[in-house]
């Protein structure tokens, strides 16, 4: 029996309890001040006014105490123990006012109604049957010493018929309640679990994003737009107090929303965005919300672009170039090996070998760009690769070509192609040694091979004494064809950094005094499962 017992658990249940003790009290309270007072004739409609009177008190009295002791009771038992002395109760001051004319049944029929709330399925009929035999039983001993009315049998069966009714009929409204108050859960949890989501992936946008209020102030940017704009947080501050560029492009987009908002590069990061707006229409806010793009970001997307088709047209009519082209190199070498052509005329010729062998790297470069091989990243020991690798490159280098090695202590295990970076390292020391012969005698390259202390990562630094490279000129360093050398093809430089991310490593520069610095940041050693 136990286990057909339902307490309804929660807020509700807690609500539904209240308000059986307010109903009890109520009760109580009411039956004590019209025993009190003179109205007690109109009540009573036999002799047990003594029995009346002492039950009325007795009721509110142990309600004060229920509702003392038994405020938040959930246990089972508890509440059927509760609502059963209530109903006995009921039944006892039924009998003690004189039947169904004390109008004593209708507050028994209300107290079952509320009690199967709390009780369901058969405990709630059981205490429906309770208070329908306690309203019979009461009539029965009652009319042993009053003649009964005969309409008196007509409303002592609808009374218990109305215990019965009332019981089926509060809890189905339950059961319906239950339901609906399971789906609004369901439905709740499914808005919060979308409304992380989509919190989610605002966060993890690579686009920045900005809602403004009315009155220009922040009221969500998520964590791309603080690393585009260089701010910690934003939110709740107006954005006319960081960024009034900004706010400029926005009134001018507001007065037409046609145009496309011109560019603004950030002071504290250098980085130019290109700003979009779009007003947030359903917002009673007026909100507006804008997207901010890193322009780096689309146009190294262009040039990949640009690059593939470059490669795929270069791929098509490489035959067609590369044959009249290794014809001119070599008829200019057999000219140049004449012995009738004058110095200015060798000179010419060698100028047309140049120049046929710098085409012809082009060619090869972007070709390598659109037929690259595919990574194949080996678990390799940079210490001992790097020293074979340095002293493959002395055997090959001029009287004038140097390269100096430093291995600080540390594990240098990494993941890399060691074709590839064979020929980042290559491509990067031929650089530093053009750099360096630029203004010393001796070209000298050093490499250093660390651990970073904060990442913990492998870094291998390649060192040149040339002249360094102009502030102007170190954010187009990686571009392609960007070159400060009359020989130099663009994309030696752009095609190592490729390479590097390919294999999860980094390749950057960086400015320091008296020369230059090459940074390459490789990955960890573990390999993925």
């Amino acid at each position: 029996m136990i286990a057909e017992t339902s307490s309804h658990g929660g807020k509700q249940a807690q609500r539904l309890l209240r308000l059986y003790h307010l109903y009890r009290l109520s009760v109580g309270i009411t039956l004590v001040l019209l025993i009190s007072s003179n109205m007690d004739n109109q009540l009573l409609t036999s002799a047990n006014d003594d029995l009346l009177r002492s039950g009325s008190w007795l009721y509110l009295v142990l309600n004060i105490l229920l509702v003392v002791f038994f405020e938040n009771t959930r246990h089972p038992l508890q509440l059927l123990g509760l609502v059963l002395l209530d109903v006995l109760l009921l039944c006892a001051l039924f009998y003690a006012g004189g039947g169904v004319a004390s109008a004593i049944g209708n507050l028994l029929i209300v107290s079952v109604a509320i009690s199967n709330t709390l009780l369901r399925r058969r405990i709630g009929l059981l205490i429906a049957a309770l208070g329908a035999l306690g309203i019979v039983g009461s009539s029965f001993l009652l009319s042993f010493s009053h003649p009964p009315n005969p309409n008196d049998y007509l409303q002592v069966g609808t009374l218990g018929v109305l215990c019965f009714a009332a019981a089926w009929l509060v809890q189905g409204l339950m059961r319906r309640l239950e339901v609906s108050e399971t789906l609004a859960e369901q439905k709740a949890s499914e808005v919060v679990g979308l409304e992380a989501l989509n919190a989610l992936i605002l966060q993890r946008m690579r686009t920045g994003i900005l809602v403004l209020d009315e009155q220009r102030r922040v009221q969500l940017a998520n964590h791309s737009a603080l690393s585009l704009l260089g701010c910690r947080t934003l939110e709740g501050d107006l954005i006319d107090d960081h960024f009034p560029d900004l706010v400029e492009r926005l009134h001018l987009w507001l007065s037409n929303p046609t145009l496309r908002p011109q560019s603004l590069k950030i002071a504290n990061s250098g980085v130019e965005l290109q700003p979009s707006f779009i007003a947030l229409d359903a917002s009673a806010q007026h909100q507006t919300l804008v997207f901010l793009e890193d322009l780096a970001q689309v146009a190294q997307q262009a040039q990949q672009l640009k690059l593939a088709a470059l490669g795929r047209l270069t791929a098509g009519i490489s035959h067609e170039i590369r044959n009249p082209l290794g014809a001119i190199s070599h008829a200019a070498q057999l000219l140049r090996e004449s012995e009738e052509l004058s110095s200015a005329d060798r000179r010419l010729t060698q100028i047309i070998q140049d120049h046929s062998q710098r085409m012809n790297r082009v060619i090869e470069n972007v070709l390598q760009l659109s037929r690259r091989q595919q990574t194949a990243p080996q678990r390799l020991d940079l210490k001992p690769w790097l020293q074979q690798f340095v002293t493959e490159i002395r055997e090959g280098a001029t009287e004038r070509q140097q390269i100096h090695l430093h291995i600080a202590h540390g594990d240098f295990k990494t993941l890399m192609d060691p074709d590839q970076l064979n020929q980042i390292l290559d491509n990067l020391i031929r650089n530093g040694w053009r750099h360096s012969a630029q203004i010393h005698d001796q070209a000298q390259v050093w490499l250093e091979l660390f651990i970073d202390p904060d990442s913990q990562l492998p870094i291998l630094e390649i060192l040149d004494d040339g002249p360094g490279v102009a502030p102007d000129h170190q954010a187009q360093l990686f571009e392609p064809f960007f070159t400060t050398s009359h020989q130099g093809t663009g994309l030696g430089l752009y095609l190592s950094r490729e390479l590097c991310e390919s294999n999860q490593a980094r390749l950057d520069f960086k400015p320091r005094q008296g020369g230059g610095c090459f940074r390459i940041t490789f990955a960890h050693g573990r390999k993925q499962s």
